[in-house]
């Protein structure tokens, strides 16, 4: 597929046949995702990878209410065959701009104007979403309730330097109907109300 196509044709998947998953697919996944872009290539990310039955359910036991009587939207995320939680290390960004090719001494968190640890994960998770595009198949990018975060990190065993930005579930779309939220119910905001040049508030740079 073209990267342009990738573009235009992902979007967040929530309901799933239950066939299983190339396995070459979830790693090439993975491998692209750490090709994101990384702040002093710190690489303070790690993967965890879910792609059995067994450790899909302990996800859900651990991340979601009423799993015997799931109501429409976890009965179709359930049936995902893939869960990858994407996790960050700010320790690895810290520890690393500390270094000496980075003129740093300390490991200060009041350095860091936005968390870069959380944002570059992300980034690899978008790359982990554009990957399975690319296979034709579908994906959806989640959060953990926060309620639920302790539960997630004892029953797999998430040390306490890496912090799950979020959830991305894969598998084969049951349907070709999007969300209520997507651009198939909803239309998309016009590229000339977001894009500003030169100043906010003008379409064209004010200097041109």
């Amino acid at each position: 597929m073209e990267f342009q196509d990738v573009v235009r044709h992902r979007k967040m998947v929530r309901n799933y046949t239950t066939d299983p998953v190339d396995p070459a697919i979830v790693d090439l996944s993975l491998r692209n995702a750490t090709r994101a872009p990384n702040a002093g290539f710190s690489q303070g990310w790690a993967f965890l990878v879910l792609d059995t039955p067994d450790d899909v359910r302990r996800f859900w036991v651990a991340a979601a209410d009423d799993i015997d009587e799931p109501d429409e939207w976890l009965t179709g995320m359930m049936k995902a065959p893939v869960v990858i939680l994407p996790c960050s290390s700010k320790a690895a960004y810290l520890s690393r701009y500390a270094e000496g090719d980075k003129g740093w001494t300390d490991e200060d968190e009041a350095r860091w104007p936005k968390p870069f640890w959380d944002m570059d994960t992300a980034m690899a998770a978008l790359l982990i979403l554009q990957t399975a595009t690319d296979a034709g198949l579908g994906s959806c990018f989640i959060g953990i309730p926060p309620e639920k975060d302790a539960a997630v990190r004892e029953t797999f065993g998430i040390p306490d330097d890496f912090d799950p930005v979020g959830v991305v579930t894969i598998g084969h779309a049951a349907t070709a109907e999007g969300a209520k939220g997507s651009p198939t119910r909803r239309a998309r905001k016009p590229i000339a109300d977001l894009v500003h040049r030169g100043s906010w508030g003008h379409p064209t740079s004010p200097s041109a």
